[in-house]
């Protein structure tokens, strides 16, 4: 007894009993698969049969065999225009630039060499005028502190004549005498100085001439009688020597 062909998938296979045309225009543009088989046919008696079963059964006195042996596949390439458009390649990996990341880097790095190079210059100018300014106050620190010693020493002036004076008489003696001496040392702590020598060369700066002769004991005007001493304090003169002078004949 003789089977009933089975129909074939024509989403499977791409091929229907007749042939292979169906399956040639689904291909398209890719690969073609041709798909090769031997039939079996034969007379059967339920032709008429199927004769009526519709236009996909074969026709009177042919009967496809039931089963359906491949006997090769063969793959063929369609080969066909190639596609539009430039074709396709990887471009190649673009090296880093170092030039060009360096520049920013460069640049900024200058702008903070300079702002510290400016911060450095105002740095050393506060610096320095700090430092004046110290110098400026330690030297008027130390003029005030003169000036302030210089009026006091001199308020003092006029005991040390009287001492002197005293002292030319023979008066200073016993403890009287060592005060006085306790008192001039203690003024020389302060800087205090006495000048104006009998015989000193007479400078118009430090001494101040009351009588004026000539000898011929001299070679220069020299101070020949000290009336009154001198005082200086440090460099500072607080009060010249009254003397007389002597010129040369």
């Amino acid at each position: 007894m003789t089977e009933k062909p089975r129909a074939a998938d024509p989403g499977a296979t791409g091929s229907v009993p007749g042939g292979s045309a169906p399956a040639e225009q689904a291909a398209g543009d890719g690969p073609r698969v041709v798909i090769r088989n031997n039939r079996k046919i034969g007379k059967t008696e339920e032709a008429p049969a199927a004769a009526d079963a519709g236009s996909d059964v074969p026709a009177e006195g042919l009967v496809e065999e039931a089963e359906v042996v491949v006997d090769e596949i063969e793959v063929e390439t369609v080969e066909g225009p190639a596609p539009a458009g430039p074709p396709v390649v990887d471009a190649p990996a673009q090296p880093v630039d170092g030039g060009a990341v360096a520049a920013p880097l460069g640049a900024e790095l200058e702008a903070l060499r300079a702002e510290l190079d400016e911060r450095t210059r105002d740095l050393q100018r506060v610096s320095a005028e700090y430092a004046n300014y110290r110098k400026r106050v330690d030297r008027d620190r130390g003029l005030v502190q003169e000036q302030a010693t210089g009026s006091v020493l001199a308020a003092l002036l006029p005991i040390l004549d009287d001492l002197d004076r005293a002292r030319e008489h023979g008066d200073l003696v016993g403890p009287f005498g060592t005060v006085a001496e306790q008192l001039t040392t203690a003024l020389g702590k302060f800087g205090l100085t006495p000048f104006g020598e009998q015989g000193d060369p007479f400078d118009p700066t430090r001494h101040e001439a009351v009588a004026h002769q000539t000898s011929a004991d001299v070679d220069e005007p020299t101070c020949v009688q000290v009336m009154r001493r001198g005082y200086q304090l440090g460099e500072r003169l607080l009060r010249p020597a009254l003397v007389a002078v002597a010129d040369p004949e």
